[in-house]
């Protein structure tokens, strides 16, 4: 459903890939921003409207397809989606977590280091005893099975086959 409203606002399709992908990080970061009691996707939207937003802005040259006015429209029809079945919190943190469960951990270790505890590259092959290119095909590969769980699992359908990092 987010990529559904991200698209529903920008044309160019490697756009669309990089402000989904934007907002799964600053979702990730700022994880514990999260009202728990609100659903999960109506906080998604609002940090890729903002995104949405700042892209637009930045782009001042470029034709505008998107106004804060479509997007209140957009996020009004998306809204009664809120509560349906792998939308909850719980459902997508526990999903999250048993597909994590099932990586290797050497992926998952790095996963762990590189967002949760926001190390860099260079600091998780140090800790790792590793190179950095070794880490960054591991968050590469960790990133594609997790996605591949996750849509094996019926919830987030619609995340992308590459993801990039």
């Amino acid at each position: 459903m987010l990529l559904t409203y991200i698209r529903a606002t920008i044309r160019d399709p490697g756009t669309v890939d990089d402000i989904f992908q934007d907002t799964m990080l600053v979702a990730w970061r700022r994880f514990d921003d999260y009202d728990r009691s609100r659903p999960l996707a109506a906080w998604l939207r609002g940090i890729a409207r903002k995104l949405i937003l700042a892209h637009y802005s930045s782009r001042s040259h470029e034709p505008v397809y998107s106004s804060e006015a479509m997007l209140n429209l957009i996020d009004e029809r998306m809204a009664h989606i809120d509560g349906q079945k792998g939308d909850t919190w719980k459902e997508r943190v526990a999903a999250l977590e048993t597909c994590m469960e099932h990586l290797p951990e050497a992926l998952r270790r790095s996963i762990e280091l590189f967002y949760r505890n926001d190390c860099k590259t260079e600091e998780i092959a140090e800790r790792m005893e590793t190179t950095r290119e070794a880490v960054k095909k591991r968050l590469q590969r960790a990133r594609r099975l997790l996605a591949d769980c996750l849509r094996g699992k019926g919830l987030f359908g619609l995340v992308p086959q590459e993801t990039r990092p």
